[in-house]
């Protein structure tokens, strides 16, 4: 028998980067600080509440844009958060992940022919999610080192076709947040323009030292334009649950529904139903960002005087760091000579660039039991 053959819908895309350094970790009995995902359990009340749940009878399709109930508990804590109200029944849709969110905004709006502004490094479902609709990738660099956005370079990638542009604050991989004033200069850079944005916010409740999340929402002139993302997977610590939400107007929340309708058209009824009722004490999130702070902090206090050298690490659940004194090898490289000679996972930056842009730096990912971080820790000192 002879499978026929057709041409590749993404014949630049292999397995990705973290399914491959998770794999070489397993193989090797790594810690693995690669792939971004707890080792540690959610709140057992969380899981008890989706329990509640399914013995209540939430086991059969919920309404296409998610049950009521949690949608109307991501439009109280919006509102709560960011001073920004949105239509539950309108404007608030659930999504199976951020993934899930990003690709089928990005169908709904992009047409062939259009281009989408992706700022580099990015995360790997960006550009995939661009071209399977058709469009251009226009990559426009973070200022290296400091993955700060250049606003010279992004207003010299708008055209005519531009679309979309795709913004991901606090940032994978680099940790870093965006500004008020990065914010707005956003805002005044768009105004003229029909161009959308997707603000890929999935990390929000991580942001640490007293800062503030800049949500789109935040910004009258970004939100009118915006497709919010959030995840429930990052802020609950259950990614395999693959629980998202997007906040847009009606207007784009209708043209999102559309293609939602047809590429996933709802999500599993009883953890919706579980989260609403979780989400009506705010403590968990409220509490986020001091829960990760001091793992960060743990983590950066225990590599202080090794030959990493550590970058910012303002948001998420990562920490970059820079090798160049331990090594001129490649990153992808100096990833795999790390997992054989120091028994710890990390993620090349470059994974994050179309040209696989080479700075010697790496990602950590510190969402981990302090036991687990205390052990890479021990092994990453002896490099």
């Amino acid at each position: 028998m002879t499978t026929p053959s057709f041409p590749s819908r993404l014949p630049n895309v292999g397995t990705t980067i973290f399914a491959v350094m998770s794999a070489l970790a397993a193989e090797r009995g790594a810690v693995n600080l690669g792939q971004g995902f707890p080792d540690f359990a959610c709140d057992p009340a969380l899981v008890d509440a989706v329990s509640r749940a399914m013995q209540d009878g939430h086991n059969q399709y919920p309404p296409m844009p998610g049950a009521p109930a949690l949608r109307t508990a991501v439009a109280a804590k919006i509102e709560a958060l960011h001073a920004r109200q949105y239509c539950a029944n309108s404007e608030i849709t659930i999504t199976a992940g951020a993934t899930q969110a990003i690709l089928t905004a990005v169908l709904a709006c992009v047409q062939p022919g259009d281009e989408v502004i992706v700022l580099e490094p990015c995360y790997d479902c960006y550009v995939p999610a661009i071209e399977m609709a058709g469009a251009t990738v226009v990559r426009v660099p973070l200022t290296p080192g400091s993955f700060r956005p250049d606003f010279d370079q992004i207003a010299a990638a708008l055209s005519p076709r531009t679309r979309l542009l795709i913004l991901n604050t606090p940032h994978n991989p680099s940790a870093t947040i965006w500004s008020q004033q990065e914010m707005l200069q956003l805002q005044e850079l768009l105004a003229p323009t029909d161009v959308l944005l997707i603000s890929d916010e999935v990390y929000e409740h991580m942001v640490f030292d007293g800062r503030q999340h800049e949500s789109a929402a935040r910004f009258d002139g970004l939100a009118e334009r915006s497709f919010i993302v959030s995840s429930f997977g990052k802020t609950l610590h259950v990614t395999g649950w693959k629980v998202g939400t997007v906040a847009a107007p009606a207007a784009l929340t209708a043209e999102f529904r559309k293609v939602h309708q047809f590429n996933v058209f709802t999500v599993n009824t009883p953890m919706q139903h579980g989260i609403a009722q979780y989400l009506q004490n705010p403590a968990p999130y409220l509490q986020l960002a001091g829960f990760y702070q001091a793992k960060r902090d743990l983590f950066r206090q225990g590599l202080e005087g090794s030959r990493l050298r550590l970058l910012p690490s303002n948001g998420s659940y990562f920490q970059c760091v820079d090798y160049s004194a331990i090594s001129d090898l490649p990153e992808m490289q100096f990833c795999e000579w790390l997992v054989h000679e120091a028994g710890v996972a990390a993620i090349p930056v470059s994974a994050f660039y179309g040209d696989g842009f080479d700075q010697r730096t790496v990602r950590f990912c510190f969402a981990k039991q302090d036991e687990t971080l205390r052990t890479a820790l021990e092994r990453l000192r002896r490099l």
